[in-house]
């Protein structure tokens, strides 16, 4: 098999499977997106708080970029690092409470960078089943043994840590699962974390900003503190790029091991000064306004879906997803959102496994009632 025929053929088994993707260049963001001059109503963004429009954050980038300039010029270990990152890096962890925080220039870098530099061959990984494909290709990627619990299972995870390892275990999960919009049990996963000496690691990309006082997040709303703790800046803070939040060893350790953070262009200075600005709103008044303009979003969606003829999971997030099994079914309802003026996306394996497509739906503080009331009636008609 040739080069080309083994691409068309892999193309090709995604077509018939009703699994391609592709991408649709839009205009706008925020609450509405335009397409070819229409508008439509977005169900499928991640800014959970709407702050990716908001002015003082946007002024603050712009600020940013006259006075730094568009671009950081080099990695964190060259030139790369400013006052501006530094700041950052200084209210992350005092608001967090670590004693350190790095930033990396995505979630998803983060992730990789974190398990890559700290796992060996006589390691174990112990990792929630539906943890993101960062988390899962970093371990699968490394020399360590790599092991599955069953979702949100703290019992399984305590017997697999309990098994004899000749290394380190670290346990994996997320704060808000990013298909299923459901919560981990931190406390329970962390207390069978440490009855094991293993380390917690807690990616928290959907739970930052938006839950807990303070939008401190998943962990610091089930009052546990997760020895490595993942923070993304592009959901609930409007941004994007991402930290570690960890002790001071650390993140001296990173500075020295973390591959993608030695080797990668720093994130530009104007973006550190906007996730500044984007801080302070979420720990305002104005950002508990936006978590509680969310929450009753959240209630008011959950109140009018449930005799809808599709599974829903338990979750209590801005992700609520509707299960409709097949692909083709999936794509079907999609499509017929769109055609009411309504932008969401059908997601099908491999992101989500077999049989389970879904349309997954995310609820945003910049939606208003009426979106909400729109967008029931919509998914009330096309079950019918």
């Amino acid at each position: 098999m040739t080069w080309q025929q083994r691409i068309d053929a892999a193309l090709e088994e995604r077509r018939a499977a009703d699994a391609f993707r592709t991408r649709t260049a839009v205009e706008g963001g925020g609450r509405f997106l335009i397409r070819d001059t229409r508008r439509f109503c977005n169900f499928s963004s991640n800014d959970y708080l709407g702050l990716s429009q908001h002015p003082a954050i946007i002024r603050a980038w712009q600020q940013g970029a006259e006075s730094w300039g568009v671009g950081s010029g080099g990695s964190g270990h060259v030139t790369g690092y400013t006052t501006a990152h530094q700041a950052l890096e200084e209210q992350l962890a005092d608001w967090l409470g670590y004693p350190r925080a790095l930033l990396f220039i995505s979630g998803f870098a983060a992730n990789q960078a974190l398990i890559a530099a700290l796992m060996g061959e006589e390691d174990r990984i112990v990792a929630d089943r539906l943890s993101h494909a960062s988390l899962l290709e970093a371990a699968s990627l490394s020399p360590a043994q790599l092991r599955r619990f069953p979702h949100n299972d703290a019992a399984q995870l305590n017997t697999l840590l309990a098994k004899s390892c000749d290394g380190q275990q670290l346990a994996v999960t997320e704060g808000v699962f990013s298909m299923d919009g459901d919560s981990a049990p931190l406390a329970e996963l962390h207390a069978a974390a440490r009855e094991h000496n293993a380390w917690l690691l807690v990616d928290d990309a959907h739970g930052i900003g938006v839950l807990g006082e303070e939008g401190r997040g998943s962990a610091a709303s089930q009052g546990v503190k997760p020895d490595l703790l993942i923070v993304t800046f592009g959901k609930g803070f409007g941004i994007s790029g991402a930290a570690v939040l960890c002790s001071e060893s650390v993140a001296d350790y990173l500075l020295q091991f973390a591959r993608h953070l030695i080797y990668s262009t720093s994130m530009p200075p104007a973006q550190a000064v906007a996730l500044q600005a984007a801080l302070q709103v979420i720990r305002s008044d104005e950002g508990e306004q936006h978590r509680q303009t969310l929450a009753v979003h959240i209630q008011r969606f959950r109140a009018g879906v449930r005799e809808l003829p599709w599974r829903m999971t338990d979750s209590q997030s801005a992700i609520q997803p509707l299960i409709v099994g097949e692909n083709s079914r999936a794509l079907r309802l999609a499509q017929q959102l769109r055609d009411r003026g309504m932008w969401v996306t059908a997601i099908r394996p491999p992101t989500v496994p077999a049989g389970t497509a879904r349309l997954r739906l995310t609820l945003t503080a910049a939606h208003h009632t009426q979106d909400i009331d729109d967008l029931l009636e919509a998914l009330h008609d096309a079950g019918e």
